[in-house]
Parts: structure tokens; C-alpha cells; sequence
């Protein structure tokens, strides 16, 4: 047992060193758990930054001019005022703006007698981003200066209803406190399967593996040696990625504990770094093994529940997704990382990460001992 042991950790360590000696391996993890974090968490907004927007106001009133005041920096940029639709058709054809609004003649008077004008907001569709957004953006504001206004000029009105709206967890909707923790989830399950199937086609291809097979050691321990230490390597990025991409550059609050996150990571990597070498006994060649892994990690991305809900999603799909490690990951991930979850809340994301990687294991395991049978012989 003893030597077993030693046999797992010699072995791991033969794996560090073959990552150390690999500058593009260490460039890529480097950058996935620095740069990348970084580059979700702050480029990819689905919030409005400057988008353009024309104006035609052929009203020119002191209403039409307090809404065409309302749209400034940082959401819109300043408001291009034009003097006729045709140009604005032009600009927009010619992808100038984004969006353009036509307040029509004697629209304050109308609102002042009560007649429901109308205002027309023409919207770039093929900018899907700030399109979305940006329609209900510039409708509640065209609604709360309208509002303004007639108050001003009538007696106040109570309201039978006030609705007061907080916002829990994050209270600014700040898109890089949700981006960033993602992004880091996402590298988690990539950067492992990369590693250790990398790492099992490197001894093919190098033919170590043969040197392997010749020493006294088991399949069993080739494979946990591969486990533990690309599992470390991953491990360890991320907790550096926590401490100083995520609460060091983006200042980002981490309301629960970051060891207990570690600690559900550790069950995850079991999973994935098993799944990694499963993989690798499934193909030939690299370009086999990265075909293969786009198929499997857009699947376990996409439907873990970190970029929509799981409820949103049809119901034979959540149930799928049940046995995909990365459901329970993410969702221990936002409760522990967001909401200040304990062992209490998320034992039950522990347990799922367990059989499963205990299921992942031994059907790796099984077709790692096929495989190494067939390049022995």
C-alpha cells in the first residue's frame, strides 16, 4: 500500500514537470485564469455603453427637449438631433445608430390634454445585445420624464401601490460579479479535461507509455497519478484567479467561503480529470481528442445552469443534465460565492459530485485498463 502511494505521487510529479517544461501549456493556463476571467467578466456586457441613438423632435417643446436630455453617458452617447426621418433611415441603413426616436409635432400638448400620443423608436435589430436592452432602457425613461412633466403641471396623485425593488446579492446588477465567478466555473471544467487528456495523448504520442507499462506499477495508479496532479494544477489556478482576478482587479465580494468552494472544485476536477482521460482512451490523435471535446464541453456549459436558468430550460433537459457534473458545480459555485451558502446548503451538490465521479471513475478506469492492453500488445 505504501508503495503504491509513492508510485501515485512519483508519477504525479513526472506530470508537474511535464507541464512545467511546456511553456504553451503554462501560457494557456496562465491566460485562461487571468486574462480570460478578466475579459468575461468586463468586454462581454449585455448592459447598454455608449450606443447611438438620432433624434428627430418635430415638437420642440419644453417636454420634447427634457427627453431628449434624458439620454447621456455612459449608456448612450449624446444624441445625434436630425431634422427628418430620411436621414435617419440613411444613418441607420448605413449603421451610424443604433437606435432613433421621432417625437412627433404638438406632443407636449397632447399629453397635457390627454390625447395618447404616440412616439416612434426605431431599433437596429442586428446589434441582438444593445437592441434587447436598450428597448426597455429608452421606453422607461421616454415613460418616467413624461411622468415628471405631468406632474408638474397637475395635482399630485397617489398611487394605490408602491412597489419597492431590491435587488439581493448584487445590488448595483453588476455584470462582471456574475461574469467573472462564471468564467472561473467554465475553466475549472475545461482546463481539467485539456490537462489530463493532453497529458495521456502526450505519453502516446511520445511513447512513454510504453516505459510505463514496462515499470511495476497498475493502471489504477497511472491514472490517479494523472488525477491528483492536474487536479492540483487547476486547483491552485483557481484559487489564485479568486483572490486576485476576481477580489483584487474586478473588487469583486465573495460573501461565503472560499475554501468550501475549493472543496466542491475538488469534487468537480475528480470528475472532469476522469472524464479528461476517458476521453483521451476514446481517440487516436489530438485533433480527434479536440473534435471530441468541443461536442462534450458546449453541452456541459450551455445547460449547467450559468449562462440561463435550468428552469427556463425544458424539463427532459434538466433531468438530463442531472448526471453532468457541471449542474451541481455551478450551483454550489453561486450559492457558496453569492449567496453565503454553508455546508447546510450545499451537502446535497457534494453528494451529486460524488457518485458521479465515482461512476466517471470507474468507467475511465475500465476503458483505461482496455486501452493500455491494446498498446501493450
Amino acid at each position: 500500500m505504501i508503495q503504491a502511494m509513492v508510485n501515485i505521487y512519483r508519477l504525479g510529479i513526472k506530470e508537474l514537470w511535464g507541464i512545467i517544461r511546456d511553456p504553451i501549456m503554462l501560457f494557456l493556463i496562465a491566460y485562461c485564469f487571468t486574462c480570460d476571467i478578466y475579459i468575461a467578466a468586463t468586454a462581454l456586457s449585455d448592459t447598454l455603453n455608449r450606443a447611438t441613438i438620432a433624434i428627430v423632435d418635430e415638437d420642440d417643446s419644453p417636454l420634447s427637449r427634457q427627453i431628449s436630455d434624458a439620454f447621456y453617458p455612459p449608456m448612450f452617447a449624446p444624441p445625434v438631433k436630425l431634422y427628418s426621418m430620411d436621414d435617419v433611415d440613411a444613418g441607420m441603413d448605413t449603421d451610424k445608430y443604433t437606435f432613433s426616436l421621432n417625437i412627433p409635432p404638438n406632443f407636449q400638448q397632447d399629453i397635457l390634454n390627454n390625447n395618447q400620443p404616440q412616439i416612434q423608436l426605431n431599433i437596429d435589430a442586428t446589434r441582438m445585445g444593445q437592441a434587447f436592452v436598450g428597448n426597455g432602457y429608452i421606453t422607461q425613461m421616454i415613460t418616467d420624464e413624461v411622468n415628471r412633466y405631468i406632474q408638474r403641471h397637475s395635482e399630485p396623485q397617489v398611487l394605490p401601490v408602491n412597489v419597492v425593488v431590491r435587488a439581493a446579492f448584487n445590488p448595483n446588477l453588476t455584470r462582471s460579479w456574475f461574469g467573472s465567478v462564471m468564467e472561473i466555473i467554465n475553466m475549472v471544467t475545461t482546463l481539467s479535461i485539456i490537462l489530463t487528456g493532453a497529458a495521456l495523448m502526450r505519453e502516446r504520442e511520445h511513447g512513454t507509455i510504453d516505459h510505463l507499462l514496462a515499470m511495476p506499477v497498475s493502471p489504477l495508479q497511472i491514472m490517479l497519478s494523472k488525477i491528483w496532479s492536474m487536479g492540483l494544477v487547476v486547483l491552485f489556478s483557481t484559487w489564485i484567479a479568486l483572490i486576485v482576478v476576481v477580489q483584487g482587479w474586478l473588487k469583486v465580494p465573495i460573501a461565503g467561503s472560499i475554501w468550501l468552494f475549493l472543496i466542491g472544485a475538488c469534487l468537480h476536477l475528480f470528475v472532469t480529470t476522469s472524464l479528461g482521460i476517458f476521453m483521451a482512451t476514446l481517440t487516436r490523435s489530438t485533433s480527434q481528442f479536440a473534435i471530441l471535446l468541443i461536442l462534450i464541453l458546449l453541452p456541459l456549459q450551455l445547460l449547467s445552469g450559468g449562462s440561463t436558468p435550468r428552469e427556463s430550460m425544458p424539463e427532459v433537459v434538466q433531468t438530463i443534465m442531472l448526471a453532468a457534473p457541471t449542474t451541481h458545480f455551478v450551483e454550489l459555485g453561486q450559492a457558496i460565492l453569492y449567496r453565503g451558502a454553508g455546508l447546510e446548503t450545499v451537502w446535497k451538490s457534494y453528494a451529486w459530485l460524488t457518485a458521479i465521479g465515482a461512476v466517471f471513475f470507474t468507467f475511465s478506469l475500465f476503458r483505461f485498463r482496455k486501452a493500455l492492453v491494446n498498446m501493450g500488445s
